[in-house]
């Protein structure tokens, strides 16, 4: 238990120097100064015509697809596949923080980043940023609440040793 409470206090400035606090904060703004090189994972994606809304930037749902791509790619790349429904142990979204700090217009090349950002016993948090081409600050930032899950049994389980050397993994 004591090591559980060790590994969600490890937590320190990235190559930005943005301190990255042990809980969501009451507002994201900490997040705002994040850059590229402040994550552990990148995907490059461009939008579609089709991602935009009547008001002409990108609709605000689409943001949130695009993390979760992401977030698909960067638990593939620490060794579980992409469809998790019987993996032991897979995971499960249980909530998400997201702001939205400026509008994108298509076209536009994005990269949308990721990183764990706390490992408790049973859950962790993914944090995740979307970046324009040509901006050095995020668009978009969200926090991810990440159960450890076992289908099977319907029940929470222990967060997976892979996740727990991946944290800050670069620091």
């Amino acid at each position: 238990m004591a090591e559980c409470a060790a590994l969600e206090m490890q937590y320190g400035p990235r190559s930005s120097g943005v301190q990255i606090p042990p809980s969501p904060p009451k507002t994201m703004k900490e997040y705002r100064q994040l850059t590229r090189s402040d994550f552990d994972h990148e995907m490059a994606l461009k939008t579609r015509w089709g991602d935009m809304d009547a008001l002409g930037h990108l609709n605000h749902v689409k943001y949130l697809t695009y993390m979760e791509n992401a977030r698909i790619a960067y638990y593939s790349s620490l060794g579980f596949g992409d469809l998790r429904h019987n993996q032991k142990p897979s995971i499960i979204l249980g909530g998400m923080s997201i702001e939205y700090l400026s509008q994108v217009s298509h076209p536009a090349t994005l990269s949308i980043c990721h990183r764990v950002n706390r490992i408790g016993s049973k859950s962790f948090d993914f944090l995740g940023a979307i970046f324009e081409d040509g901006k050095d600050f995020p668009v978009c930032t969200g926090l991810f609440k990440i159960i450890s899950f076992d289908y099977k049994n319907q029940k929470s389980v222990q967060v997976p040793q892979i996740i727990r050397e991946n944290l800050h993994k670069g620091l």
